[in-house]
């Protein structure tokens, strides 16, 4: 029984209701036992600093959260940890249009954040599905990219200064929004993507940029790999690149089943790219239509279409955008992975092939992120197999998978951090001696472990 006398919240900000509890104590993940004794709802950097030092007198471990759309099991509770749930940290605090900055507590959502920009004249470009759920201080822990990672990068090159309570309680207030600060390494970019095992982030100051004036969709048919990547290459070349995804014939129809919308094309297709490019003058536009020509002068696709509206290019991001929320009644065991991007069609290649050979009759669903090597594989669960079968099943093909990540010098995961999923599989693309200095600074950030201990790496 841990005592709460010491612990200086309200009530209402401590919750041990057995259904919440099952609630917040997991994240999108669905195969972990969740084993949460309690939910601490911080309003503040103080209340945060009250939660470590109560955590550390009483040995109670934490595992931070934010709106637990990962899906690596790094938000999720299993072992009788209280989840710190940053969900009422919801001000957003100062938007300076002279730095074209905006200051947030961490549990801010993030699409709240794109809409108060966009409101207020500005653009925050780090964009993804989860984008209305998911919250600042949870991209930042897991440094999440999206789908404009190709023209604007991860959220790590959006950060300006945050401020972080660590494993000791100490406060920490780093770079305070400067452009030049020449001070030695910049603490900050240690907790960007550490999953919360250092310290809880509890406020922010991101960069805005200019929103596009104006964009063009492009929606294209492509029969293999090697074109796709041709193609990515023409774009790349001519035109301002802003998303460049690809999807399989497979994934396209997942969605056309689950939403009713209409086929693009009149034949199938191997693949399909859409892409997002910048159309702000009339020379963009002209520069569009030329690579639009010389992809099909060259056969690079078999057919395409540039979206003649806002709604027909809605549609053209929704036969991508949708395909995880028409998966999921499939139970898919998901895998988010990364190689060079010109390796892409090589390590597909690799990997199908094992499948192929290993599971001959299991549905692989492709998609990704081409323009910055990131895909994501969904194995689908076959009707009659358990969901406790499927999970081993699958756990034999993340060997498979790693290694070939490990042979492309890849990376295990390009966006949902490693949290329990990937953690047996850190060697892969981590060194021996780089995971002994992570443990190091996790040692010197949070000496008790109670910050997400057992998430990414065992101490």
């Amino acid at each position: 029984m841990n005592n709460f006398e010491s612990l200086n919240l309200r009530s209402d900000q401590i919750n041990t209701n057995p259904e919440d509890l099952k609630v917040y104590g997991k994240d999108w993940t669905t195969y972990f036992d969740i084993n949460c004794s309690g939910i601490l709802f911080p309003e503040s950097t103080e209340d945060v600093v009250q939660i470590i030092s109560w955590a550390r007198k009483t040995k109670t471990k934490l595992v931070p959260s934010g709106g637990r759309t990962g899906l690596s099991g790094a938000a999720v509770a299993t072992k009788g940890e209280f989840v710190v749930s940053l969900e009422k940290m919801n001000k957003i605090l100062e938007l300076n249009e002279v730095d074209s900055t905006i200051h947030v507590q961490a549990g801010v959502i993030t699409e709240t954040i794109q809409n108060f920009a966009q409101e207020n004249g500005f653009y925050y470009p780090v964009d993804f599905a989860a984008r209305g759920s998911s919250h600042i201080g949870g991209n930042i822990a897991t440094n999440a990219g999206g789908i404009k990672v190709v023209k604007y990068g991860m959220t790590r090159n959006w950060i300006t200064s945050m401020k972080v309570v660590t494993g000791t309680g100490d406060v920490l207030e780093l770079n305070n929004s400067l452009v030049k600060n020449a001070t030695g390494p910049d603490l900050q970019h240690l907790f960007i993507g550490s999953e919360g095992t250092l310290g809880i982030i509890t406020e922010v100051t991101l960069r805005l940029t200019k929103k596009p004036e104006k964009t063009q969709t492009v929606l294209l048919a492509v029969s293999n790999l090697e074109n796709v990547m041709k193609i990515f290459s023409e774009f790349k070349k001519k035109c301002d690149v802003i998303a460049f995804e690809m999807f399989s014939e497979l994934a396209l129809k997942k969605v056309l089943d689950g939403t009713g919308l209409n086929r693009p094309f009149s034949s199938e297709s191997e693949f399909y790219v859409v892409t997002e490019l910048e159309a702000a003058f009339e020379q963009h536009e002209q520069l569009i239509h030329s690579v639009f020509e010389t992809i099909f002068e060259n056969n690079y696709c078999t057919d395409g279409l540039i979206a003649q509206s806002e709604q027909q290019a809605k549609t053209f991001w929704r036969y991508r955008e949708d395909i995880s929320e028409n998966l999921a009644r499939y139970s898919p065991y998901k895998n988010d992975i990364s190689v060079r991007i010109s390796k892409v069609p090589a390590f597909i290649k690799s990997l199908d092939q094992v499948l192929k050979a290993n599971y001959p009759d299991w549905d692989v669903v492709w998609f990704g992120h081409i323009g910055d090597g990131n895909l994501h594989i969904n194995i689908l669960r076959p009707k009659d197999m358990t969901k406790e079968n499927f999970v081993k099943e699958c756990q034999k093909v993340d060997a498979l998978l790693f290694q070939k990540i490990k042979d492309f010098k890849g990376s295990i995961s390009a966006e949902h951090g490693v949290g329990l999923t990937k953690k047996p599989f850190l060697n892969y693309s981590r060194s021996v001696a780089e995971i002994e200095i992570l443990k190091s600074i996790k040692k010197a950030l949070d000496p008790d472990s109670i910050l997400n201990p057992g998430k990414i790496f065992d101490l």
